[in-house]
């Protein structure tokens, strides 16, 4: 279904194929931002993301210019009626472009569309390119949301995934941003980085906790094909990461965390009771949002999308007016199914056990008798047993 071979003007051709993008509705309208830069590659890291030398004639200017651009396309296809709810800045490295130009591409945001009372506008960090002052710019801005990319406490952890910052650095950023103001400060961890031990990843849940963070994310090491991480362990310098150790590892973070009173609410995530990321519950459930910039995906009204991949394509067609799409999708109704099933049953809200077809239905008393899921009133939820089988316990529902 691709056309971005003819990608057509603006407003003369369509931005993308279907009029429903501007029928009525009450769904929440969220934004993604994409910023593709990063000082350096991170050696686990398979994201959309580029180095300065990567992109060698292109400044954070010419390539926030793009975003612009794709903004007013936005707001040419969409309408300006539907106000923001979230905000994310995701990257690479959002904090490489300064606090004033995070801040001007939110303004603009904010003058096309309108964003709802109380957005949750975030942005994500490494903390070693933060500071108080620049804290302070950022919330001046309206971010209110920060979120740090601390993945470790243990220096040798951090060296075995190519981060490049001191493992108190995300700890004393984390400070700043209380002091300053910021009602919202998330940490994201990864566990299960060979060599890592369980004492290891105890001082780490430690520190993180020593902030006193209203979010905090934790994920399993995976290794991607491609990225310098795999290479290592093909090499036999690293072994792959081990199943029965990061379960536990996951089994100390709920009970650490826990006990600190924040919740888990999405297997990989924990928060203070109100402080859960909205931003993330939106793709979650489904709602509606648009990612700008390059292989940024966006969902619409059953219209899912992605952009080209690389920032000089992206801001070349947008220079030239065209649409920057690789290609869309129209989502039937099978895989809508298939996606609420995947997605809903994540979060601790559950899965509507109306959503099951007949013999899904049926499928449940499995999962049920082995203490994977429960049922309470009309809705399905993982138990934290099956919070560790979540992909096993979804294909065995799924028809």
């Amino acid at each position: 279904m691709s056309d971005a071979a003819a990608p057509g003007p603006f407003p003369g051709g369509h931005l993308f194929p279907h009029e429903e993008l501007r029928a009525p509705t009450t769904r929440p309208l969220s934004v993604y931002v994409h910023i593709p830069f990063c000082a350096v590659r991170c050696g686990y890291c398979d994201f959309n993301t580029y180095t300065p030398s990567q992109l060698a004639g292109m400044n954070m200017d010419d390539y926030l210019a793009a975003v612009h651009a794709e903004i007013a396309a936005a707001a040419r296809a969409l309408g300006t009626g539907r106000a923001v709810s979230t905000v994310f800045f995701g990257g690479g490295t959002p904090t490489m472009a300064t606090p004033a130009q995070l801040g001007e591409v939110l303004a603009d945001l904010r003058d096309t569309f309108g964003l709802v009372p109380g957005a949750e506008v975030t942005t994500e960090a490494n903390p070693e390119t933060l500071d108080r002052a620049r804290l302070e710019t950022l919330l001046g801005s309206g971010f209110n949301r920060l979120s740090l990319g601390m993945q470790s406490a243990d220096e040798q952890v951090l060296a075995r995934l190519d981060r490049h910052h001191t493992p108190g650095r995300a700890l004393q950023v984390a400070r700043w941003a209380h002091e300053v103001g910021f009602p919202d400060v998330s940490l994201d961890l990864i566990y299960g980085t060979p060599g890592e031990s369980l004492d290891s990843w105890r001082a780490t849940l430690d520190a993180a906790l020593g902030v006193a963070p209203e979010h905090l994310s934790a994920y399993s090491l995976i290794v991607e094909e491609g990225t310098a991480l795999a290479r290592r362990i093909r090499h036999g310098e690293l072994a792959m990461p081990d199943e029965d150790a990061e379960a536990d590892e996951y089994l100390l973070a709920e009970r650490m965390l826990s006990t600190a009173g924040l919740a888990n609410y999405e297997i990989s995530n924990w928060a203070l009771p109100g402080h859960e990321a909205r931003h993330n519950l939106a793709y979650w459930r489904s709602d509606d949002w648009w990612g700008f910039g390059p292989g940024a995906h966006s969902h619409v009204h059953g219209v899912r999308w992605w952009n080209v991949r690389h920032p000089r394509r992206y801001a070349a067609l947008l220079g030239e007016g065209a649409r920057p799409r690789e290609d869309f999708e129209v989502i039937d109704a099978p895989t809508r199914h298939e996606e609420r099933v995947l997605l809903e049953l994540r979060i601790a809200d559950g899965l509507p056990v109306g959503e099951l077809t007949g013999t899904e239905r049926a499928r449940l008393a499995e999962p049920l008798s082995r203490g994977l899921v429960t049922v309470v009133g009309d809705r399905v939820h993982l138990t934290l047993q099956g919070r560790l089988l979540a992909d096993a316990v979804t294909r065995d529902l799924l028809d």
